[in-house]
């Protein structure tokens, strides 16, 4: 049995930047600023460490950016929705859904999430898609400002779910920034790279992923692969 846990941003879609004008707003309107948000890296980052880290390079102590933080993404969430509407601006990448429904249907797997976003944040941003029913748990920023603890979570959630454990070589995690292959590696996973974000399939193999792609168009090589897959001594 193989747990395969996909990223979204970069990997599953790309939302044209509406992520970060909703969380733009947000933080105007709750903390009174955005900070360097435009500046700010958000690649393979969970959605409480940008708040934390922006909000506090702009001046605001630790404990006011955490006392406003469910308010924060409680906007944050309404503007993104607003944001996505009927959903004509998500872009599926290639080849990402006709794998995710192989993947699904495949009766070894069990499919995840682990992401950065907010759970609410997630829903979201996947509801055009069409594929969020594919995916029976998740591990979100919301559960964990630290995205190295998700794939852990994921674990424990999917060993509840189907009563079935996981060992850390059995979880793949798959992503397109160093950050989703540096989780992986934290907790022992397959770290599967794909340079479908902002990151060149160069710079993701300076990481040294177990598994790198350009993308997923070649859905039967990359059913192959991420079915026989297991990490790098």
């Amino acid at each position: 049995m193989r747990l395969v846990l996909f990223d979204i941003d970069g990997t599953i879609l790309i939302a044209r930047g509406a992520g970060r004008r909703a969380l733009t707003v947000a933080l105007k309107d709750i903390y009174g600023t955005a900070g360097d948000i435009d500046g700010y890296n958000l690649g393979g980052q969970t959605d409480p460490r940008i708040v934390h880290d922006v909000m506090e390079s702009a001046g605001l102590a630790r404990e006011a950016v955490r006392e406003r933080l469910d308010e924060c993404f409680e906007a944050y969430a309404r503007g993104l929705a607003a944001e996505i509407g009927d959903g004509r601006g998500v872009v599926t990448l290639p080849g990402i859904a006709d794998l995710v429904r192989r993947l699904h249907d495949h009766e070894g797997v069990l499919l995840g999430l682990l992401t950065g976003n907010i759970e609410a944040g997630a829903r979201i941003k996947l509801e055009p898609t069409g594929l969020l029913p594919y995916f029976r748990l998740g591990a979100y920023g919301s559960d964990h400002h630290d995205r190295r603890e998700l794939p852990s979570l994921a674990a424990r959630r999917a060993h509840a779910l189907i009563g079935v454990p996981f060992a850390a070589d059995q979880v793949v995690v798959i992503g397109d920034t160093p950050r989703d292959i540096e989780c992986a590696r934290y907790f022992g996973a397959v770290a599967v790279a794909v340079a479908t974000g902002q990151y060149s399939r160069e710079a993701l193999e300076a990481e040294g992923p177990d598994l790198l792609f350009e993308n997923f168009a070649d859905v039967e090589d990359a059913l192959a692969r991420l079915l026989s897959s297991s990490p790098a001594s």
